[in-house]
């Protein structure tokens, strides 16, 4: 599996420090479970966002960006599927569940 602990790439942990709560710990669950989808499933740690793939012909499936106290989610589907993206704005959702 590709890591960012490898010498010459970027942590994962480096986008986290960009992160406010509870965004940060979202995307540490997300990738959690992305990971426990099997060996085959690669994660690129790039210098804007995270990427997961299956095997080496790297098709991505997941795209994550962290954007402060929001993730920009894009999945998808199969090879000639567009992505589908939603903006997961955390904060937000969480000052409208606290208002109920």
């Amino acid at each position: 599996m590709m890591s960012g602990n490898q010498p010459g790439r970027i942590p994962f942990e480096t986008h986290l420090g960009k992160l406010k709560e509870p965004a940060r710990t979202i995307m540490v669950d997300l990738r959690n479970f992305v990971k426990s989808l099997g060996g085959n499933v690669l994660e690129e740690v790039r210098p804007h966002r995270v990427v997961y793939a299956k095997t080496m012909n790297f098709r991505t499936f997941l795209d994550i960006e962290p954007a402060g106290d929001s993730l920009v989610l894009s999945i998808r589907t199969g090879r000639v599927a567009p992505p589908v993206t939603q903006r997961l704005e955390l904060q937000k959702t969480l000052k409208m569940q606290r208002s109920r």
